[in-house]
């Protein structure tokens, strides 16, 4: 879809696509910024959210900053029928950031991944070892960060 942006609309695309601020009212500050009303702006989200503009609007957390130093991507070998709950349940955990399901690979079991964040790896295998007994589940395994190579979003309209 193509379509055509006004000033102010690559501003609050600007505005939308840089860090949300830190206040009680982030979307007053962002609408004085553009010249709108919170309430337009908010408008112009949704709109943009419906017809696909916007694919995704999310918070970025630095986990290293809130001192979480590791990082372990937990895979589960997870019954089918119990993907759901046991996602949902996975997902819920402090520690975790993310989690999804994925069809199994040949020679790899795992249908169930989550991003689990600790400020060491045996805080990371603790987190496990409690999830495991949560839901029932003991084939899993653990792979450690050992890089970020990338966390920024595309950016827009930038001059």
């Amino acid at each position: 879809m193509s379509r055509s942006f006004s000033k102010q609309e690559m501003e609050l695309v600007r505005q939308l696509q840089a860090d949300i601020p830190l206040s009680p009212e982030p979307f007053a500050e962002i609408a004085a910024a553009v010249g709108m009303t919170v309430e337009e702006v908010l408008g112009k989200v949704r709109e943009w959210t419906a017809d696909g503009t916007i694919r995704r609007f999310g918070a970025m957390v630095r986990h290293q900053k809130l001192g979480y130093k590791a990082n372990a991507m937990s895979a589960w070998d997870v019954p089918d029928e119990r993907a759901e709950a046991v996602g949902e349940t996975l997902a819920a955990a402090a520690e975790v950031s993310h989690c999804y399901q994925r069809p199994r690979a040949d020679g790899w079991p795992y249908n169930l991944f989550a991003m689990i964040h600790g400020a060491s790896p045996e805080e990371c295998h603790r987190v496990a070892d409690r999830l495991a007994a949560v839901v029932g589940i003991s084939d899993y395994r653990l792979l450690f960060s050992t890089r970020e190579f990338k966390k920024v979003s595309m950016s827009y309209f930038m001059e």
